[in-house]
């Protein structure tokens, strides 16, 4: 008898892969084994990943603005704006501004609880805002622009949390899965939205007028600081080697001159070295 199967073979029913978000999550839960190891180093990095947030960005905005392919998606007014627009955007236009607002808050979604269904709600409604379905401004994105944006994304934050001067290499590693789990799945609710796979079991399905963006089961997924935070210039925080942090690299020429987005929190944070002690607390570094 083989003894290669480690653990039975499990069974995945397709149709409800394709009409229950639940059911498709828990399936690239499992398969990704995505468990409790990986919401812990979320949770314990997302100090880390925030401090992050503004130069991710800054970075986005000013790849997505050098080519004209990506740039005119920002002439099409969005739902939720209805300030002036510039018929060529840069990085200070007032559109890429409201822009730059919305993805702070997704980053910040990010580093939210994953253990809840919500989280991964919003994942999916970014994904199905993306093809124009429920905006009073229709906008489709093609995927190979989302695809791109998403691996920038990744190589981003990868880069930096690697590069931190105090993180454990164990620790580091951690929260680089975790966080490349995640935007996977994110990847997933993507193309899930473009792809026709299952459509025998959504063909015909009337989506109606979903809610704006920025909001989810009633509740405004915006803050008032990320609000107020939107007239306000991102370049106090990007990945640069004026503030000292390895991160710089080729980055450095992406972002404007700023400082590490860990400088300052080193004489706050009491970071754990790895040892057992530190791992039977969960990893997580004092604040």
């Amino acid at each position: 008898m083989s003894t290669s199967r480690s653990r039975p073979m499990q069974h995945i029913d397709r149709k409800s892969l394709y009409t229950s978000l639940e059911a498709r999550i828990r399936y690239l839960h499992s398969f990704l084994d995505f468990g409790s190891n990986d919401i812990e180093a979320l949770k314990s990095g997302s100090k880390y990943i925030q401090a992050l947030i503004p130069a991710v960005v800054n970075i986005v905005y000013r790849k997505l603005l050098q080519y004209d392919i990506t740039a005119r998606a920002f002439t099409t007014r969005s739902t939720a704006f209805e300030g002036p627009m510039d018929e060529s955007p840069d990085e200070e236009s007032p559109q890429i501004l409201h822009r730059k607002m919305f993805l702070r808050a997704y980053l910040k979604k990010l580093c939210s609880d994953p253990t809840q269904m919500e989280f991964w709600e919003y994942l999916d409604k970014v994904g199905m805002m993306h093809t124009g379905i429920g905006r009073t401004h229709p906008l489709h994105i093609e995927y190979i622009h989302i695809g791109a944006g998403l691996a920038v994304i990744q190589d981003v934050l990868t880069e930096a949390i690697l590069s931190h001067p105090r993180l454990h290499l164990q620790r580091k590693m951690a929260i680089v899965k975790a966080l490349g789990k995640v935007i996977w799945i994110q990847n997933d609710l993507f193309t899930k939205w473009y792809v026709h796979d299952g459509e025998e079991y959504t063909d015909g399905i009337d989506y109606g007028v979903i809610e704006k963006e920025g909001w989810l089961h009633g509740k405004k997924i915006l803050s008032e600081e990320d609000e107020a935070g939107s007239e306000k210039s991102d370049d106090t925080a990007t990945v640069g080697n004026n503030g000292g942090c390895p991160a710089a690299g080729k980055r450095a020429s992406a972002a404007t001159a700023g400082v590490c987005p860990f400088t300052g929190q080193m004489a706050d944070l009491k970071l754990d070295d790895g040892k057992s002690g530190a791992a039977k607390n969960g990893g997580e570094a004092a604040a």
